[in-house]
């Protein structure tokens, strides 16, 4: 069974905004971040879910069924975090007076 990380996708932002200091300006750009993280939280979603399914068959013990069901969790609270504060600039930006 391969290791899960509930805060994989927080760990890879932190490294991508590092990297993208003044200094160090051509790391790479904010669509292939996104896009990255996405993946992440995908794979952590698919993976519980599988451990889930396997759980259910008696394959699976109870600690691992519950371990991932709290890395999907965290990782959906930070997806819809993530969600509502782009909501939130749209908004902003939206009653905006030009």
């Amino acid at each position: 069974m391969t290791a899960i990380s509930p805060i994989g996708m927080a760990t890879q932002i932190a490294a991508t905004f590092q990297a993208t200091s003044p200094a160090n300006v051509a790391g790479p750009d904010f669509t292939s971040m996104i896009s990255n993280a996405a993946h992440s939280a995908l794979q952590n979603l698919r993976q519980a879910e599988q451990v889930t399914a396997s759980g259910i068959a008696g394959k699976t013990d109870t600690q691992a069924v519950v371990q991932a069901l709290s890395v999907a969790e965290v990782t959906m609270q930070a997806v819809v975090a993530v969600r509502d504060k782009v909501l939130s600039a749209y908004n902003d930006i939206m009653h905006m007076n030009i």
